[in-house]
């Protein structure tokens, strides 16, 4: 049953470097690709335990696109093999055997490298018959992949920082943060990822959620703890952010961390595409604790948001989403709602894309709140420009803008440079000034420098 496995590697390989191609072109179409072989794998997977999964050959709508078009005919027909491949070896119902069935395996990643555009399997076996068998490594054991087979993904991160404030001496050295993270696909219907957060604070839960992909009307289904899809950064985790911090409107309208709720989420791409683009939609319903928008209640909040994305050519693309947010604190008499826009445009030349793009992000909201009787409106915004001169360097400034959400008015600014050398996917250092102006409070100077580092599949977590 091992050589499930190696079909699985061989499929998913060749089918995600077309998905890839394509992706410009279809992005609705590709999801729904992805998802269909992420459910292959997973059957072949039950095959290689020694299981007899279940589960029907996928019909895909063709889109006029020739590249996702091929791939949704040649997924087909490896769905098609497969279902005969489970249906010889599990006769019955009964678990999988022993039996020889390698022509059909062949079989499967021949047309599997066929479909991707490269020499077939078969075309290599020539070059290996000539080494004499004394000299060839010994074939791998057979079975399952042993105990890791069930085992999640695990990863750590940590982000800690040494911090210069005008005016203030001692505490300079931050351990803001050290992260865990287990993700794993539980069976062909359903994942699971879970974020802990240790800091001088103690360990929280920072995300905990169980998802679904491919419910009808290609609806995803997140339940549990999660940050809340608000403009483009709140869902980020704070080490792979841009800058060292939230966006103050973040901060000042949801709380220090941004908007994470418990609760669910419904996410669908729309069947709909205005002049040549993508677009997708959120509803989610949680309960927050958050004291700018809440008075610090724990209570029910509703969340949607629309988010339009453009290909405007191979080099660049711009992204355009809508959020409203509303929540009520019966007791507290309060009513708060915020509504925000953002805009995103990324310039990244496809020869060079590890080495050079620019990203320019403005976001912008409105608060209302009505508490005692008393309406008041607020406003806060950012500008974010980030630019990557080389394959190691990022330059980046941000400026932030936002009033008080609730009582006194009071107007806060700031302005953040900053200059990050990524020595990898898994290590980057990060210089950064801040001038911020508090109102009331002033004016004050800070530099920072951070680092963060990260281990395991998944790095900095980024949406």
């Amino acid at each position: 049953m091992h050589a499930c496995g190696r079909t699985a590697i061989l499929v998913g390989t060749c089918c995600l470097g077309l998905i890839v191609s394509a992706s410009a072109q279809t992005p609705a179409a590709v999801d729904s690709l992805q998802k269909s072989l992420k459910a292959t794998s997973a059957r072949i997977d039950s095959l290689e335990a020694g299981l007899c999964p279940g589960g029907s050959v996928t019909r895909f709508r063709r889109t006029g696109n020739a590249v996702t078009d091929s791939l949704a005919a040649t997924l087909e027909r490896l769905d098609r093999r497969l279902a005969a491949l489970r249906a010889s070896r599990c006769a019955g119902g009964a678990p999988a055997q022993t039996a020889d069935s390698s022509g059909d395996l062949a079989s499967l990643r021949a047309a599997a490298a066929e479909a991707a555009g490269q020499a077939s399997p078969s075309d290599t076996t020539e070059a290996s018959d000539t080494v004499p068998s004394a000299d060839r490594a010994p074939p791998q054991a057979a079975g399952p992949r042993g105990a890791n087979l069930l085992n999640p993904e695990i990863s750590a991160t940590g982000d800690v920082r040494i911090v210069a404030t005008e005016g203030v001496r001692g505490d300079n050295t931050v351990a803001r943060e050290f992260e865990f993270a287990f993700q794993s696909a539980l069976d062909p219907y359903s994942s699971t990822k879970i974020f802990l957060s240790a800091s001088d604070e103690g360990v929280e839960v920072e995300e905990g959620y169980i998802y679904y992909n491919g419910l009808p009307g290609r609806i995803r289904l997140d339940f549990g703890k999660f940050r809340q899809q608000v403009g483009d950064l709140n869902r980020w985790h704070a080490h792979a952010l841009p800058q060292t911090e939230y966006p103050l409107v973040y901060q000042r309208f949801f709380g220090e961390e941004g908007l994470a709720g418990v609760g669910l989420s419904l996410y669908t791409s729309l069947p709909v595409s205005l002049a040549g683009g993508t677009h997708e939609a959120w509803l989610q319903g949680t309960t927050v604790e958050s004291d700018p928008f809440l008075a610090g209640s724990r209570q029910l909040m509703l969340l949607g948001r629309v988010q339009n994305f453009w290909q405007l050519s191979r080099s660049t693309y711009a992204q355009i989403g809508i959020t409203g947010v509303g929540g009520n604190n019966h007791d507290a008499d309060l009513r708060s709602r915020l509504v925000g826009a953002d805009f995103r445009m990324t310039y990244r030349p496809p020869n060079a894309g590890t080495r050079r793009d620019i990203t320019f992000r403005a976001e912008g909201y409105r608060f209302h709140a009505n508490e005692l009787g008393t309406a008041t409106n607020r406003y806060g915004m950012f500008l974010n420009l980030q630019a990557r001169t080389s394959q190691r360097w990022v330059l980046g400034a941000r400026y932030d803008h936002v009033q008080t959400p609730r009582g006194p008015n009071n107007t806060e600014w700031r302005v953040a440079p900053n200059v990050t050398w990524w020595q990898s996917e898994f290590v980057y250092l990060r210089l950064e000034g801040e001038h911020r102006n508090t109102g009331l409070e002033g004016s004050r100077n800070m530099l920072s420098l951070q680092a963060v580092w990260a281990m395991g599949p998944h790095k900095h977590e980024t949406y």
